[in-house]
């Protein structure tokens, strides 16, 4: 079985389920000749044709819109924002129409509508093409946020959204979409969705993050593992509905948490999860809860960029942290 990257594990999902539901399609600026900006569509329009790989004005509000329309309508369309920057005009009909059509319609009718945005910093970028806002949608009730770590999470929560009758903001890393490979079937098995991933066992500290920044934590819990402190890696993988169980489960287990995220401090996502621990495992907890996060402010261009992500250096030193503090 050949390894696949991050961005052609997506390519990959995209394509099986066009060939498996017609009611499948993908929109998106430049998705069809092009492939996309980061080639996640390449060839899709060539295999399924211009009716369900269909290129769109430059123009967010309108992609955001049909999508909520076709979806609506009994079609499964996967929209393409071309950079996370750019889902800010989509917002409006992400917010007041598709996360709300379940609860206005009485369940009448459901919007089964993904969303692609490739999301983060990493790849110096210009300005608006490096976002980390995943925390502006996990307050927006009725609607999933999904981010993927890897390969093989891609894939099979790609498919699970796909899947899904509800609407979802799939965010893909950029960073990672080639930074590594691993074998991924094309099988058709969807992971589920609402579930965090214990990547890695320990008993000293739990290390919560997602996206991109997995590979800092898994990296950063070899570092403990040589200073004989063990980590525990948990990849979020689904925000929102948050699978808080497992977390609070290892914290109960371990006493401390770190928890890392590119996005700004100030009201990121990892304050929810860090103010659920203070109320419900507070108990458990022998040292406060840290968190190692982006900066409040825009991230950088690239001659700054890497400061402001969240590195191996600064996770250890916070788990070394909630050691000291116990």
């Amino acid at each position: 079985m050949a390894q696949i990257t991050l961005i052609e594990a997506v390519t990959q999902a995209l394509a099986y389920e066009m060939r498996n539901d017609d009611s499948v399609v993908v929109l998106g600026e430049d998705v069809g000749v092009n492939g996309g900006v980061f080639r996640a569509t390449q060839g899709l329009q060539e295999q399924f044709g211009e009716d369900r790989v269909i290129d769109t004005p430059l123009d967010e509000a309108t992609i955001a819109g049909l999508t909520v329309g076709l979806a609506a309508q009994g079609m499964k369309p996967v929209a393409e924002a071309q950079f996370e920057g750019f889902i800010y005009p989509m917002m409006e009909h992400i917010a007041c129409h598709a996360a709300r059509m379940r609860n206005r319609t009485r369940g009448r009718m459901t919007v089964p509508a993904v969303w692609r945005a490739p999301w983060g910093g990493g790849i110096r970028a210009p300005e608006h093409h490096s976002e980390a806002n995943e925390h502006l949608f996990t307050n927006i009730p009725g609607l999933r946020v999904v981010m993927p770590s890897s390969p093989a999470r891609a894939y099979g929560l790609l498919l699970a959204a796909i899947r899904d009758p509800d609407p979802v903001i799939f965010f893909e890393p950029k960073r990672i979409y080639r930074q590594y490979k691993e074998e991924v079937p094309d099988d058709g098995e969807a992971l589920p969705l609402d579930v965090c991933f214990v990547l890695r066992d320990g008993t000293d500290v739990t290390l919560v993050t997602w996206g991109a920044q997995v590979k800092e934590c898994l990296e950063a819990a070899d570092e403990l593992a040589a200073k004989d402190i063990s980590a525990e890696v948990i990849d979020v993988a689904t925000l929102t509905p948050l699978d808080f169980d497992t977390i609070a489960e290892s914290v109960t287990k371990t006493g401390r948490c770190v928890i890392v995220h590119e996005a700004p401090k100030t009201a990121g996502f990892g304050a929810e999860i860090a103010a659920r621990l203070s109320e419900e495992c507070l108990y458990s907890l022998l040292a406060p809860v840290e968190r190692v996060t982006g900066f409040d402010t825009h991230i950088p261009l690239f001659r700054l960029e890497m400061k402001y992500l969240p590195s191996v250096e600064r996770i250890v030193e916070a788990a070394e942290r909630t050691l000291a503090a116990s």
